[in-house]
């Protein structure tokens, strides 16, 4: 078995055209589960070899826009192609609260074109199946493969004011990978990442931006993201072998800029192998990056 995470998106609310929405592809063989559908999330999977119909599962962090605008177009375009593939609904799994009211309304504004592909094409309406569970204070089981093969956890993370925002632990046959969703440097995102092969991370360089920022809404903003430093502090304490960066604020747009964020690391005493993020990046676990 091979375990690989294929980085479907790597960007922030502001459009990009090298980067897209938030969202992770982990693959172990056949059974593929992507963490967030940020913006172009269906067309990244599409260059990936991966389509909707594969996907055993929508793993969502929280519910910022930048992580579920692709959301609706997992749905419908899995929903259109059906008919070849008899997949059947598309597995969300997602913390409870917001999101299931998200899920059920998530198709309104397409009802008119639901029901002309159902008059003449489907042989009924898009469906999810979701998978909600109470967002956990310590790790907790929330999906498992039919095989039993893959299973993921979940843990709060520190992400206010957004509520019931978690990240997740992917473990395989291969190893263990982290996703992080959005969150500040915590406690909760380190306790779940001990012993992990591979943490892909969101990453903030707010130590080196704070005077920049300062008085603006963006040191509002950066106050509830990743700082790279402090990020470096923590994958070393931990142990992590391989960080790997995404979410990038600002995007690196040189890789001068992108050594920038290697560097805030290793300020912060990393000394680990590291990644910074771009769309489409394989990262093989277990092997090299």
């Amino acid at each position: 078995m091979t375990t690989t995470v294929t980085l479907t998106g790597t960007g922030v609310p502001h459009p990009d055209a090298a980067r897209a929405g938030a969202g992770v592809l982990i693959s172990c063989d056949d059974i593929h589960l992507q963490v967030d559908a940020g913006r172009s999330t269906t067309m990244r999977l599409a260059q990936a070899g991966v389509g909707p119909h594969e996907l055993a599962a929508l793993l969502i962090t929280h519910l910022h826009s930048d992580h579920v605008t692709d959301v609706a177009d997992l749905v419908l375009t899995r929903w259109v192609q059906d008919h070849l593939h008899r997949t059947g609904p598309l597995p969300v799994v997602a913390p409870d609260g917001r999101a299931p009211a998200f899920v059920a309304n998530l198709l309104d504004a397409f009802a008119y074109d639901v029901e002309v592909r159902v008059r003449h094409v489907q042989e009924g309406p898009p469906e999810v199946a979701g998978h909600w569970f109470a967002t956990p204070d310590v790790p907790k089981e929330v999906w498992r493969s039919s095989c039993g093969r893959v299973v993921a956890e979940a843990v709060r993370v520190r992400h206010e004011p957004v509520e019931d925002a978690v990240a997740y632990r992917v473990t395989t046959p291969d190893g263990v990978v982290v996703v992080s969703g959005d969150t500040r440097v915590c406690d909760e995102v380190a306790d779940l990442a001990r012993g992990a092969d591979v943490v892909v991370h969101e990453a903030c360089r707010a130590s080196a931006l704070a005077d920049a920022v300062r008085g603006t809404r963006f040191e509002t903003i950066f106050s509830y993201h990743a700082d790279t430093v402090a990020l470096g502090e923590m994958a070393q304490r931990i142990g992590i072998p391989h960080l790997v960066l995404t979410h990038l604020i600002p995007a690196p747009r040189t890789p001068e800029q992108e050594a920038e964020y290697e560097e805030d690391l290793r300020r912060g005493g990393y000394r680990g192998r590291v990644t910074v993020g771009r769309d489409l990046a394989v990262v093989t676990v277990g092997g090299p990056a």
